[in-house]
């Protein structure tokens, strides 16, 4: 059974970093397609940076934050560092991932299989 295991929330100041992680298993990270997403309450959850199995990154324009996605294919692990952190970023963070080796780069919900349950990222003033 696939299962993630997000870590790396918690409380940041405006203009930090965090770096989030999410690790897999009975799924190898670097083998397929997998993404960030992130919702706060009342809203839609929305795509934030997905990366491919071959590398291929796409983020979506309306998250204004600077991102780096990435893996630890040895820990098989997927990585979200998100730097000069907003109050906007403040959301909980989703990691998930794709059944079948696709490279097309969608940030669309529906293509993504397996979910992880989230890690709260907060920003203070």
């Amino acid at each position: 059974q696939v299962q993630w295991v997000e870590s790396g929330g918690g409380s940041v100041q405006a203009g930090g970093s965090v770096r989030l992680s999410c690790a897999a298993s009975q799924y190898t990270v670097s083998g397929n397609t997998m993404a960030w997403f992130r919702q706060t309450a009342g809203k839609e959850r929305e795509g934030v940076e997905m990366i491919t199995f071959s590398g291929l990154t796409h983020y979506s324009d309306s998250v204004k934050v600077r991102l780096t996605i990435a893996e630890e294919k040895a820990q098989n692990v997927l990585f979200l560092q998100m730097d000069d952190l907003k109050s906007e970023a403040a959301a909980v963070y989703y990691c998930a991932g794709r059944s079948v080796r696709f490279s097309e780069l969608t940030l669309s919900q529906s293509v993504y299989t397996y979910w992880g349950q989230g890690t709260q990222v907060t920003v203070s003033p």
